[in-house]
């Protein structure tokens, strides 16, 4: 139901508790969940680690259904809300290597103000605190940890307005952008937050087509911040969704899902009311090859994104989708004219519709995990409960690319804003251009990842590396550049990032690098 990869290249899995035994037992020494609703001693969450496929059983103990995360600065992962006795709660989880024996920890003194279930989580970026959104029922946003003692949560109109019969505003997609404020989007309206102040500095035209949120899941990213504009312009893309009214309707499950994506600048407009409406921004509209719901939305080393998982027909939910989307779609960010941008790739086999997930790997490739359609663990049936996880390979990771492809051979294991820093890499030959990208680790639930982000580096021409004496051929392969970091943490919040290594379009394994003050 919840993935998020650390950066100790492991793999946090996160489901549910109040559904029964799973079919992993927790070791001795580990804590059994003994309340008023349950009597469970398996595991419902794990650390997989990437390189040897072993999973390690950790602790949750409250109810994590539908609930939300994200990473600090220092990677600790913040996990908040749930269901029924997790409605509440804050639990943190501070990484370690696949060896050791990190594991959930459930705050005692600190509970959210409003219990929060589906919302979403954002890191601020002073790097220790995040703002959680929303939530089944609840029109407010508030704080993790708080500002100043009693703060509580504060309102927000846009989920009151946007809370229809089958309440299309869960899981809001939540952006930080280059000028500070929050990009909030809520089943097919949006607006920008100060949440510093609270004010709305700007609203956004609604979306055409279908409700974008769960139930009717699409989902969204923020798209690559480039140095080439100084971080300035930052676009969202929102693809997918479901038709209004499917969620309810008994045939829902047969109603074709949404087959178009909406792409908008969102920094360089101006706010509605305040001039003429030449001025608004607009969404360009773009259609998929084939609808989806509940797909997931990666973005690739490259700045292209990865639609993957979902299904063709029907919403979010219990038994309430069909028609599974078995092919990614790559939608190539930069390409133009906007009618070429999409790909079809190769299918999988195993449907991923309701509680799957799609994660970017540091080796380029797509954790792709999950999907559960039913209440309880069922493994008969349509669409069964699928314990199998893959990895899915994007094209660039073919051997014909392999000519070209870079390693990083030293890097700073810290970064500060603005100041620059040295990478070296080695390939087998060189090819222009040659470009790091910065990606982040998101907390990945319900067709969402909450805090993705890319950024585009400026980079100095490589220059070889002088051989030493007798060191053959080889040498001739290593190349130094001059890196400078992003310049605040608007655009890149203080967190551990992978940096990826580009020669001509392919990547090469990333790195993992720690953005800091």
């Amino acid at each position: 139901m919840h993935t998020a990869i650390t950066h100790f290249n492991t793999a946090i899995f996160l489901d549910r508790t109040l559904v029964g035994p799973s079919q992993i037992a927790l070791p001795r020494g580990h804590e059994c969940r003994i309340n008023p609703l349950e009597h469970d001693c398996t595991a419902r969450s794990v650390m997989f680690d990437l390189g040897s496929n072993t999973v390690r059983p950790l602790d949750i103990l409250t109810d994590t259904w539908c609930s939300s995360g994200q990473f600090f600065a220092n990677g600790t992962m913040v996990q908040t809300g749930g269901d029924s006795n997790g409605f509440t709660k804050i639990r943190t989880l501070a990484p370690c290597p696949a060896s050791g024996d990190c594991d959930w920890v459930e705050s005692t003194i600190e509970t959210l103000t409003d219990g929060r279930w589906y919302s979403t989580n954002q890191l601020l970026p002073e790097g220790s605190r995040q703002i959680v959104v929303g939530g089944r029922g609840v029109f407010t946003y508030e704080f993790v940890p708080k500002r100043f003692p009693g703060e509580g949560a504060f309102p927000l109109q846009l989920l009151v307005e946007t809370n229809d019969r089958e309440n299309d505003n869960y899981y809001p997609f939540v952006h930080l952008l280059p000028n500070g404020h929050l990009f909030i989007f809520a089943n097919r309206d949006s607006i920008l937050l100060d949440y510093t102040t609270g004010k709305v500095v700007q609203q956004f035209p609604t979306i055409p087509g279908e409700p974008r949120n769960y139930p009717l899941s699409g989902s969204s990213v923020l798209l690559p911040l480039s140095f080439a504009d100084g971080y300035s312009t930052a676009s969202v893309l929102i693809c997918g969704g479901g038709q209004a009214g499917a969620f309810d309707n008994p045939n829902g499950f047969n109603l074709p899902a949404s087959q178009t994506c909406g792409r908008l600048e969102v920094t360089t407009t101006t706010a509605r009311g305040a001039g003429s409406s030449n001025s608004e921004p607009q969404w360009l509209m773009e259609t998929m090859p084939f609808r989806r719901v509940m797909g997931d939305m990666v973005l690739l080393p490259t700045g292209d994104v990865l639609l993957i998982n979902g299904a063709q027909n029907g919403t979010a939910g219990w038994g309430k989708a069909s028609n599974p989307a078995l092919n990614p779609v790559r939608y190539q960010t930069f390409l133009h004219p906007a009618a070429n941008r999409f790909q079809v790739l190769a299918p999988s086999t195993i449907p991923r519709v309701y509680h799957s997930t799609a994660n970017l790997r540091p080796d380029g490739r797509i954790l792709v995990a999950g999907s559960n359609t039913h209440q309880y663990d069922t493994f008969t049936g349509v669409f069964p409960t699928e314990l199998r996880v893959e990895a899915f390979s994007p094209q660039y990771l073919s051997e014909r690319y392999d000519f070209r492809r870079p390693q990083i051979t030293a890097a700073p294991a810290r970064i500060t804003y603005g100041k620059e820093f040295t990478v070296t890499f080695s390939a087998p030959s060189r090819k222009d251009p040659f470009e790091l990208h910065m990606a982040s680790a998101p907390y990945t639930t319900h067709a969402y990842s909450q805090g993705q982000r890319l950024l585009i580096l400026q980079v100095s021409d490589p220059v070889p590396v002088q051989q030493a004496a007798g060191a053959g051929a080889a040498g001739a392969s290593r190349f130094t550049v001059t890196v400078t970091a992003p310049p605040n943490a608007n655009v890149a919040p203080p967190q551990y990032y992978m940096l990826f290594p580009m020669q001509a379009g392919t990547p090469g394994n990333a790195v993992w690098i720690q953005m800091v003050y």
